[in-house]
């Protein structure tokens, strides 16, 4: 047991000191180019994959038509994948090219996306990119300007900013908008100032046509934005980051929603590593890639999270274990001090506030009362963790509803 606690806390460790090696670039101020950089407008074929969406999706099209961007330089495109209701209607209502899309066997986004980009190479009018949203999205003005500077620098993929759009409806909604406003912060944008590839969100991310081609989608399981990522830092591309362009995403209601959602993406998480961790590994110690071994180190998250857990409850437990001896050391205790441990500890529960702080970001009392539920909702990962891993070749896509209305003119106004 001795041995075993050691190696855990090792490996926790060094993660999370390599995370915040990482972390720090995101905090230290960068001079940017004040010229940007335009070559050209490029062409964008903005694509929405959508289920069920009719209570939403025309407030992210208007959201679209509304971009500070050439209208003739961008089209609006909606896969309605096996829909039942009006989605379809109410986007081509709005102003959307609908495509309708009906299969029963290869269900999800990614075998939507992949789909809707076959038909989209064989039309007359050809794009420079595409770009990927969800029906729930909202997105601001200045979004394609961002991107379009970015993919004039010569990015072949960029990642957008991840915002709220109901960061106040609950206590969930809450929980999951610190931790993407984190994620911006200490995990994307250090990423983008180091050279490193950022990870792909879901949505509010661009592709090069001609990259996309070359190396194929292909990425349609639970999580296919992790997929592809892996298939980009294989491939020696990298996706970059447009702090500007922000994208306002619908965060789920409830903890049932909310554990839905995030089991099915450790499924997903752990589907990806076992299929791409030790290419990523070979990578890096063949070519002396740094950026697959960061994609690597991301890969083996959901592993880090069960071993710090087993952390935690065996601290637990020796502390109130009557012999007060169970075999476990707290490598703190090597150094004759228990400092170092609560240190780690403590770190864990104040770098969000400062982030928020960091972020300029309101944290008024209800916002504080949400951050003690957070550390509820971090915890919620554990058990959900668990489960990921269990059902990690189980493939069946859950939907998630979202009714948010909200129009990107009322939303500014209330921000």
């Amino acid at each position: 047991m001795t041995v075993f606690s050691i190696i855990l806390q090792v490996f926790s460790l060094s993660i999370g000191t390599y995370y915040l090696f990482i972390a720090v670039f995101g905090f230290i101020p960068k001079r940017e180019s004040a010229e940007e950089v335009f070559d050209k407008y490029n062409k964008f074929a903005l694509i929405i994959s959508a289920h069920n969406e009719e209570m939403v999706i025309g407030h992210m099209v208007d959201s679209l038509k509304k971009l500070d961007y050439p209208s003739d330089f961008y089209d609006i495109f909606v896969i309605a994948d096996n829909c039942t209701d009006r989605t379809a209607e109410v986007a081509e209502e709005a102003g959307a090219i609908v495509y309708k899309r009906f299969n029963q066997e290869k269900r999800g986004k990614g075998h939507a996306l992949e789909w809707m980009f076959a038909k989209l190479y064989a039309m007359e009018k050809q794009y420079d990119y595409i770009s990927i949203f969800d029906a729930d999205n909202l997105v601001s003005s200045n979004y394609l300007k961002a991107m379009n500077a970015q993919a004039n620098k010569g990015y072949k993929v960029v990642q957008g900013y991840i915002d709220s759009k109901n960061p106040y409806d609950s206590w969930i909604t809450s929980s999951y908008s610190f931790s993407f406003w984190c994620v911006n912060r200490i995990f994307q944008l250090p990423r983008y100032r180091l050279g490193l590839c950022c990870q792909l969100s879901g949505t509010g991310f661009i592709i090069a046509v001609d990259t996309l081609k070359k190396l194929g989608w292909g990425a349609t399981c639970l999580t296919e934005d992790m997929e592809f990522t892996m298939k980009l830092a294989l491939n020696d591309e990298k996706v970059a980051w447009a702090q500007d362009a922000v994208i306002y995403d619908e965060k789920p209601l409830t903890l049932i929603q909310s554990w839905r959602q995030r089991k099915r993406w450790m499924q997903g998480h752990m589907d990806v590593a076992t299929r791409f961790f030790t290419k990523l590994v070979k990578k890096a110690v063949n070519d002396k890639d740094w950026t697959a071994l960061d994609c690597a180190i991301y890969l083996v998250q959901p592993v880090r999270v069960l071993a710090m857990a087993v952390i935690l409850f065996m601290s637990w437990a020796q502390t109130f274990y009557p012999d007060g001896n169970l075999g476990f050391i707290q490598m703190s205790y090597l150094f004759k001090s228990p400092v170092v441990w609560n240190v780690v500890v403590a770190l864990q529960f104040l770098y969000t506030p400062f982030v928020l702080a960091f972020e300029r970001k309101e944290f008024n009392r209800k916002m504080f009362i949400s951050y003690l539920a957070y550390i509820v909702y971090q915890f919620t990962w554990i058990p959900i963790t668990i489960q990921g891993m269990i059902d990690r070749k189980k493939t069946e896509w859950a939907h998630t509803v979202h009714t948010r209305q909200i129009t990107i003119a009322e939303f500014e106004k209330n921000k």
